[in-house]
């Protein structure tokens, strides 16, 4: 497994702008995709975005697609989610997770996960 940190999170009105970090620890971040995931209070956790080995390919969800971007920075070890025209419904704790096998839109799939950061959206 790999050490995963969020970062980033915090208060934001409705229509601003939040970017996320991840930092990971190992010495094989570089080869295995990297994905967030989301949790709002009494839902289940919840596919966001992932990301592939080199970066060149990116999956979204429906409902952050156009609005949210993920990239990866292989030399840094990090993976990050700039999150732009933020809606109340995009508050939730925010995680981050390593090395998919399967379903990467499963949380079953996901191999390592960070502690999650908090993101809060006012109306």
């Amino acid at each position: 497994q790999v050490h995963l940190v969020e970062s980033g999170g915090g208060l934001v009105q409705a229509g601003g702008s939040l970017r996320l970090s991840c930092a990971a620890s190992g010495h094989t971040f570089s080869s295995y995709p990297m994905g967030w995931f989301r949790q709002a209070p009494g839902k289940e956790r919840e596919f966001v975005a992932a990301v592939s080995v080199s970066g060149g390919s990116t999956y979204y969800t429906d409902s952050v697609k156009g609005r949210f971007t993920i990239s990866r920075d292989n030399a840094k070890k990090a993976v990050y989610l700039q999150m732009n025209s933020l809606k109340p419904e995009d508050t939730a704790v925010y995680y981050c997770a390593a090395d998919p096998e399967g379903d990467y839109t499963t949380t079953n799939a996901w191999d390592s996960w960070g502690q999650g950061t908090q993101v809060t959206v006012s109306s």
